[in-house]
């Protein structure tokens, strides 16, 4: 039986996750922005905290974790490399480690560019991948501490993971994202019908995320810089797709 996945939003354009597992009673936090809405959920479930799953160290991922703990001692989970700047860690994992929750075993993978050290966790028997602000709906995470190469190169370990995964990303950017989307690949059917979706669902107060990882394929241009569409109108045709993502997200962080 897959995990049961509830989306949590927080602060102005976040989102939490939790995983429960019916057969074991597990229940995962998939970082931690804040604590009421985290800990509504929970209460309104009847669902007890077993593990908190950490991506980044960036504090509207991990602020709330201190009063959440508080109320459901857990198991903290994060990447060793990362283990000086995150809260304590229970369990320290490299890229490519194994995670149990409940009777589901998750991997996790290094996606730094973001931040040095980000991590995704994977869980494939669920169909899940919790992504944060690596792949994003529609775009990607501005590049802070790695290099754009570093974030391609991550981009292409979830490019990797069966069409039919669920992407849970961070925050709600989708509708910002689509605007940039649409200057990059003006002519992709499958992002016009998207961009149409996204702003129906925006303007009735409904999320966007989590998003098929096919859909991004299809429509997100983070993951398209070997498309010779998108190359053409950037007047990059031929180009190595590593050079073409690093224009795109350069654009992007100016647009």
């Amino acid at each position: 039986m897959p995990f049961e996945l509830s989306t949590i939003p927080c602060l102005s354009d976040n989102y939490a996750y939790l995983i429960h597992d019916a057969k074991t009673g597990a229940t995962a936090l998939v970082d931690a922005p804040e604590a009421g809405p985290i800990l509504d959920v929970l209460a309104e479930k009847g669902w007890t905290l077993s593990d908190v799953l950490i991506t980044h160290h960036h504090y509207d991922h991990v602020d709330g974790l201190a009063e959440i703990l508080a109320a459901h001692p857990a198991r903290v989970i994060g990447a060793a490399a990362d283990a000086h700047r995150l809260p304590p860690l229970d369990l320290a994992l490299n890229d490519g480690d194994t995670v149990q929750i409940g009777s589901e075993t998750g991997s996790v993978i290094d996606v730094s560019g973001h931040t040095i050290h980000h991590v995704a966790y994977h869980f494939p028997a669920s169909k899940l991948v919790f992504t944060a602000d690596s792949l994003m709906a529609l775009g990607c995470g501005r590049v802070f501490e790695g290099t754009k190469p570093q974030m391609w190169d991550s981009l292409q370990k979830l490019v990797a993971l069966p069409g039919d995964t669920t992407v849970c990303s961070g925050h709600e950017y989708t509708a910002a994202n689509a605007k940039f989307a649409l200057t990059i690949d003006p002519d992709n059917p499958d992002l016009i019908s998207r961009v149409r979706d996204v702003t129906d669902k925006r303007a009735s107060g409904l999320p966007t995320v989590p998003s098929l990882l096919s859909e991004e394929l299809a429509t997100n241009p983070f993951l398209r810089a070997h498309d010779p569409a998108i190359q053409a109108h950037l007047g990059m045709t031929g180009a190595n797709a590593t050079d073409v993502f690093t224009e795109i997200r350069t654009r992007k962080d100016n647009f």
